[in-house]
């Protein structure tokens, strides 16, 4: 079976669009590197580096760090389905990100989006 074209896909080539979303609502690049972080482990040196390689979807979340283990209070619809029904692991992960994103140009607070209260 083929990869779904996301895992292939170079997470530099989207970020941008992530921040765009963010930017558009009055919310910040800092927010969206923060989520980022947070979601994953990586520092901010590692992300920025990855930016700069052009490192795939695949390869970024199965090399993170640490996956927040809190990620998974993450619930709600993205792209039509429910992230926290999604089978495929991988496209958990992305899909839980989109999901932060999207929480974050709907004006949530940080505290909120990252579960911390």
């Amino acid at each position: 079976m083929a990869k779904h074209k996301i895992y292939t896909m170079s997470f530099a080539s989207v970020y941008p669009n992530y921040v765009k979303k963010a930017e558009r609502k009055g919310r910040t690049k800092e927010e969206v590197d923060e989520i980022i972080r947070w979601l994953t482990g990586y520092s901010q040196e590692d992300l920025e580096a990855i930016l700069e390689y052009n490192i795939d979807f695949e390869t970024f979340f199965e090399e993170a760090p640490q996956l927040n283990p809190s990620r998974r209070m993450i619930k709600g619809v993205i792209c039509g389905v429910r992230v926290e029904d999604i089978e495929e692991p991988m496209m958990q992960e992305i899909r839980y990100l989109d999901k932060l994103i999207d929480e974050l140009a709907k004006a949530k607070t940080m505290e909120k989006i990252l579960r911390t209260s």
